[in-house]
């Protein structure tokens, strides 16, 4: 028996929100193309009301029309999945040398992806013995340039990019000390392409100094930064090699070979 529209509940979003899920369910169940017919005998929706929605779905790219009248799942998808995999990987293999460089080093130790315009903090191993007080908890953002390792996704941008990211963004400040025009950020992120490390020298929070290395893939792709963070007059300088050393760790257990980047 088919279900009646009116028998879904009557918040518009949330009634909206839940006709997309139970379309996006039935594409997702079948390997080939689907009618409209079959779709909207599946969902119970009425064909205008599938077809409606389909089509939304289909302009973000989350539902290609390979023909007139069947639907299937986009690329959209595969896209967003592959990018929830990799950093789902990379945190999973990230925890334990994190936390092993954090006992060695007794200041918290942050990992980073890059989300747009600026890093998210996806993992963190801290403890109170650190003295310090973690400002940016899991999950909170910062813009590039003023981070570690947002200088390392930047110092991978040519010249025209790094000068559009300036333009788009306007190079905003957080402290006294934070880079905000663009040749000085030029000269920073040469220094970070030359040694492979960034840092970040009270940029972001006044008090607070970071050094960051690079996690890469299997491809060679720079997917993540691994950084310490440490009131400013205790960062060591010594700390660089384990710090190297653990990215390199989490690198390989993504795959990466040096050869490849």
């Amino acid at each position: 028996m088919r279900k009646s529209d009116t028998d879904i509940p009557a918040q518009p979003s949330v009634q909206v929100l839940e006709r997309m899920f139970l379309l996006i369910d039935v594409l997702a169940a079948r390997e080939e193309a689907t009618s409209l017919k079959e779709i909207s005998e599946r969902t119970g929706l009425h064909p205008s009301t599938a077809h409606r929605i389909l089509n939304d779905l289909a302009i973000g790219r989350f539902v290609d029309r390979p023909e007139a009248g069947s639907y299937r799942l986009g690329m959209r998808f595969l896209e967003l999945g592959n990018l929830v995999k990799a950093r789902l990987s990379v945190r999973d293999a990230a925890i334990a040398p994190m936390r092993n460089l954090h006992k060695l080093i007794q200041q918290p130790v942050n990992l980073s992806v890059r989300q747009g315009d600026e890093i998210v903090y996806v993992e963190r191993a801290y403890s109170e013995r650190s003295g310090m007080q973690v400002v940016r908890a899991i999950g909170g953002h910062a813009p590039l340039h003023l981070t570690s390792t947002g200088k390392l996704f930047l110092a991978l941008e040519d010249a025209q990019r790094v000068r559009a990211y300036a333009t788009r963004t306007g190079l905003p400040g957080h402290t006294h000390n934070s880079i905000t025009e663009l040749p000085a950020l030029e000269r920073e992120l040469a220094k970070a392409r030359q040694y492979g490390l960034a840092r970040d020298n009270e940029e972001l929070e006044l008090g607070v100094r970071c050094m960051a290395a690079g996690v890469y893939d299997d491809q060679g792709k720079l997917v993540a930064g691994l950084s310490i963070s440490a009131p400013a007059d205790r960062l060591d300088e010594g700390w660089l090699p384990k710090l190297q050393a653990t990215a390199q760790e989490i690198s390989t257990a993504l795959g990466y070979q040096p050869d490849k980047r």
